[in-house]
């Protein structure tokens, strides 16, 4: 990482924060797409936000100069930087007053750097990353083709760290151009970044996985180069796309933001003592990351009946045709998250089939929607009890009693069962391995039955005998 960068002076402010940075390695055609995504999300509401980009080089400015008219009609000022080229500074866009280039010296690391910093009070994000060195390559060498450009760095929609960036960005820009840093500063001064509603993560989320899908079909190489790499990180930043707008929603949630580390950690003990197989345990793990990821669920409980806003459209690739939540619908657009799909819609359906979407009953709903929809339950009371002045034993047992009283109406009698066993190891001392996602490496959390919809229900012996 090139001393004096953006990118290194961001990482040496978080080296001993206790929410470290993740980073990941992104190729060029990967960063355009989600370039694109982040800035349309400016071209389509009203926040008229502050922009500030680092393109390396003019002639990458050129090609996006045209864009650049179209987003500073709706920012209040937008500053980019990039090493002088033949016409960098004479291009219309750079005329326009709200404009200003900044023309970097070659010798500046920030010239190797690709940054794009989204400030407003409704929507903040950013794309702020690294060229790879020709070390860096190792015995692969520089890359044959331009998508195939490499960069290190990271991609966010959280408020406090793209404002953190911003005044980083002011700063260098500041020995450049002292009076627009002032200009800089004051607009981002005024501004009072707030986590995006969900319904505006749910559009520019839907939007992210799109262009990137887009973007893989125009991928202009060879098949047998793009196949495994390119793809790969395609599809590894469409599933943090995802990651990213569930932590921002539980983040938003003050009284509750631990829901997703807790309802997973729950949910892996659950398939522990259910001895599910791997690939099993990875779906239930991601569906119980990404378990409130649809924006019109109730704040207070995201199992009641009734909750669910009906789609017309009947679920592609599913075989249990019904309506789908929108937060579902918008997971759907990836193909490899259907089967997560449809365990985040079918969790609000009860055992007695009078839920929701589609009014399943017993064992038609899918096993991982059941035990997402009780570990998600008993979470919430865990929480809603956590100011009372009773043991850490007795808010387990109170919990654990009021699922009980929804056995075999709401919840699968069995799986209560399982949960009073895992109840019991907590009241002896069992602690919950909570653990963040790396959302940069979340390969890992896909694998090839991921999207699979086979019936789990028959696959699971030791759950039938429980």
């Amino acid at each position: 990482m090139l001393e004096g960068s953006i990118l290194q002076k961001l990482k040496a402010a978080h080296h001993h924060s206790k929410r470290p940075i993740q980073y990941g390695v992104y190729y060029k055609n990967t960063l355009v797409s989600l370039c694109h995504a982040l800035e349309d999300q400016i071209l389509n509401e009203d926040s008229t936000p502050l922009v500030i980009t680092a393109f390396q080089q003019g002639k990458w400015y050129l090609q996006e100069a045209e864009r650049y008219a179209d987003i500073a009609k709706k920012s209040c000022q937008v500053a980019i930087m990039a090493s002088l080229d033949a016409g960098f500074a004479e291009h219309s866009t750079s005329q326009l007053p709200n404009v200003n280039l900044v023309a970097l010296d070659s010798s500046d690391p920030v010239a190797q750097e690709w940054h794009l910093i989204i400030l407003s009070r409704k929507y903040t994000a950013m794309v702020i990353c690294q060229e790879l060195s020709e070390a860096d390559y190792g015995s692969t060498g520089l890359p044959a083709s331009d998508v195939e450009r490499k960069f290190y760095g990271l991609w966010t929609f959280e408020p406090e760290l793209v404002k953190e960036t911003a005044e980083l960005a002011i700063s260098h820009i500041g020995k450049y151009n002292p009076e627009l840093a002032k200009t800089l500063k004051a607009h981002k001064d005024a501004i009072q970044p707030s986590l995006a509603t969900p319904e505006a993560l749910a559009a520019v989320t839907s939007r992210v996985v799109d262009y990137l899908q887009t973007g893989q079909v125009n991928i202009s190489v060879p098949t047998e180069v793009r196949h495994q790499a390119l793809d790969r990180n395609l599809v590894s930043n469409e599933v943090q796309a995802f990651l990213r707008m569930a932590q921002i929603i539980d983040a938003a949630d003050i009284t509750n933001p631990m829901v997703a580390a807790e309802v997973v950690a729950l949910a892996e003990i659950m398939g522990q003592i259910l001895e599910l197989p791997a690939w099993q345990m990875k779906r239930l793990r991601l569906a119980g990351l990404l378990h409130r990821i649809d924006p019109l669920q109730r704040a207070e409980s995201v199992l009641s009946p009734g909750t669910s806003t009906r789609y017309e459209e009947d679920a592609p690739s599913c075989p249990l045709t019904c309506p789908l939540v929108p937060g579902a619908q918008v997971l759907r657009t990836m193909p490899q998250l259907r089967a997560i799909a449809q365990i985040i819609t079918h969790q609000s359906e009860w055992w007695d089939g009078t839920g929701e979407p589609a009014a399943l009953a017993g064992d038609e709903i899918p096993l991982e929607s059941r035990i997402l929809a009780l570990v998600a339950d008993f979470q919430w009371r865990i929480n809603q009890k956590k100011t009372s002045q009773i043991s850490r034993e007795e808010i387990f047992a109170q919990a654990l009693e009021e699922c009980k009283q929804l056995q075999s109406s709401r919840f699968d009698p069995k799986l209560v069962d399982t949960l009073t066993l895992l109840v019991m190891g907590l009241q002896q001392g069992l602690d919950l391995p909570l653990m963040t996602p790396k959302v940069s490496a979340s390969m890992w959390l896909l694998n090839s039955r991921l999207d699979s919809l086979s019936k789990a229900d028959s696959e699971i012996g030791s759950y039938r005998k429980l």
